[in-house]
């Protein structure tokens, strides 16, 4: 069932006219871009930081599906997207029941913003696809250009669950690049090297294609020396990829979920927000710039 675009959601993209007058549409991509956003340690804000580039990235003109593979189904509510029991779901999808175009529901972030839910289902999934034939590649296959093309998307954004189990492996297998949210905090690395295998053990035997694209900061809090510790030391280790905008720890941002809204929705003003449009802009710049050095390499 299509949900309508809402007067707070117009709001919120009259607040990113305001801090981009100049440059309000965000460019889109050649080549339709895939991006699994993971990181086995749960709380850094990866969820957050799915649904909030997704929907800046379609206020701004983009076309873009947020594909909720975490049982715990919080993209999809963030995202105003129905996800009772029952209702069709990536479950369905993983398990062949359904074409993906019958799962994916419109955002009430934007119009211009899919969602295929995640049910309670789908915590079950895990134990389901053990026994299935090409059983790391379901995703993959529920992916395919032709469904993608028929919902006319040009980003799809795959909200990991906080685990390296099959289900994440299955995003990696589907997506082209992942972006990596670290928290500015104590712990920050910790996990993030075996996540970095597994991603290399996908590439290897699975999807040549994988890369890590983009590493997001997260919970910036500049009163802090750790934050600036983190930070600089994120940036070391991973130089480029590493996003020049960091998001600040906010309470606008934490508060946005319980009422099943994005920030950009729920205080489209608000610093986390704006960080989160400029977060979504260079990930945007860095497609065109990808589609620019692909067209002069192949000239």
């Amino acid at each position: 069932m299509s949900i309508g675009w809402t007067p707070i959601a117009e709001e919120a993209e009259r607040a990113a006219r305001l801090r981009h007058p100049d440059r309000h549409s965000m460019p889109r991509p050649t080549r339709r871009r895939i991006i699994g956003v993971a990181n086995q340690k749960g709380g850094v804000g990866k969820t957050t930081s799915t649904v909030n580039v997704a929907a800046a990235l379609a206020m701004h003109g983009v076309r873009v599906l947020v594909v909720d593979l975490d049982p715990q189904g919080n993209a999809s509510t963030a995202l105003g997207v129905e996800h009772r029991a029952g209702t069709p779901s990536i479950y369905e999808a993983l398990l062949g029941e359904i074409s993906l175009v019958e799962a994916a529901a419109h955002s009430t972030a934007s119009e211009n913003l899919l969602c295929v839910p995640a049910t309670i289902d789908l915590a079950g999934a895990e134990i389901e696809l053990v026994s299935m034939v090409a059983r790391e590649s379901r995703l993959r296959q529920a992916l395919s250009d032709r469904v993608l093309d028929e919902l006319n998307v040009d980003y799809v954004f795959i909200d990991c669950p906080p685990s390296l189990g099959l289900l994440t492996v299955n995003a990696l297998v589907a997506a082209a690049e992942v972006l990596i949210p670290i928290q500015c905090e104590y712990y920050a690395l910790e996990g993030l090297g075996q996540l970095l295998s597994n991603i290399d053990l996908v590439r290897s035997h699975l999807n040549t294609a994988l890369h890590v694209s983009t590493i997001l900061l997260t919970m910036y809090d500049g009163r802090t020396k750790l934050a600036d510790q983190v930070t600089s030391e994120v940036r070391q280790h991973f130089a480029e990829t590493v996003l020049r905008t960091v998001i600040p720890r906010s309470v606008k941002v934490s508060e946005a979920p319980g009422y099943s809204q994005t920030v950009l929705a729920y205080d489209p003003g608000s610093r986390g927000a704006m960080s989160y449009v400029d977060a979504a802009r260079e990930i945007a710049e860095y497609g065109a710039r990808t589609d620019d050095a692909d067209a002069g390499g192949s000239k």
